[in-house]
C-alpha cells in the first residue's frame, strides 16, 4: 500500500463539477492499493500517516504529527500510484488491486482513520475526481507499507 502525503493549507475534491469534500489545514493523502495488500497493511500505513511528524512546532521544526495538530485528512484513491514505470513508455498495473479489493480496503482505511482522527474527508472511489490543494511548504512524502503484512 502506498500513500503520497502532502501537507496542505486546504484541499478539496470535486466530482462532475460538484465539491464532495474538503479540509482545511492537514494532509491530503493519495492512496494506492496493491493486490497483495491487507487490513494489516492499511493499519500500518495509517499509523505512520497519523503519526508522521511533518507539521511545525513552536521552533518551526517539523516535529508535530497530524494527531498532535488535530488537522484534517483528505483520502483520495489513486490507482496510478501502484503503476510499474521501470521500463517502457506505458505504465503497467499488474500489481494493482482489483476494483473490488481496492474499494474494500479503501473503505476499511477510511473507517479506521475516522475512528482514530475524526476529521476525515474522502473522495469517491473509482470516480473521475478533480483534486485541488494548497500545498504548504511544499511538503510531500511517499510512505509505504509492505504488501501482505
Amino acid at each position: 500500500m502506498k500513500g503520497l502525503i502532502q501537507r496542505v493549507s486546504k484541499a478539496s475534491v470535486s466530482v462532475e463539477g460538484n465539491q464532495v469534500s474538503a479540509i482545511e489545514k492537514g494532509i491530503l493523502l493519495l492512496l494506492g492499493i496493491e493486490k497483495d495488500d491487507t487490513e494489516q497493511s492499511a493499519d500500518k500505513l495509517l499509523h505512520k500517516i497519523l503519526n508522521y511528524r511533518i507539521f511545525a512546532d513552536s521552533s518551526d521544526r517539523m516535529n508535530l504529527s497530524l494527531l498532535d495538530t488535530g488537522g484534517g485528512l483528505l483520502v483520495v484513491s489513486q490507482f496510478t500510484l501502484v503503476a510499474d514505470t521501470r521500463k517502457g513508455m506505458r505504465p503497467g498495473f499488474s500489481k494493482g488491486a482489483s476494483p473490488e479489493h481496492g474499494e474494500e480496503l479503501y473503505e476499511y482505511f477510511t473507517r479506521q482513520a475516522s475512528l482514530q482522527l475524526g476529521n476525515v474527508a474522502t473522495g469517491r472511489f473509482g470516480a473521475n475526481m478533480q483534486v485541488s490543494l494548497e500545498n504548504d511548504g511544499p511538503v510531500t512524502f511517499m510512505l509505504e507499507s509492505p504488501p501482505g503484512v
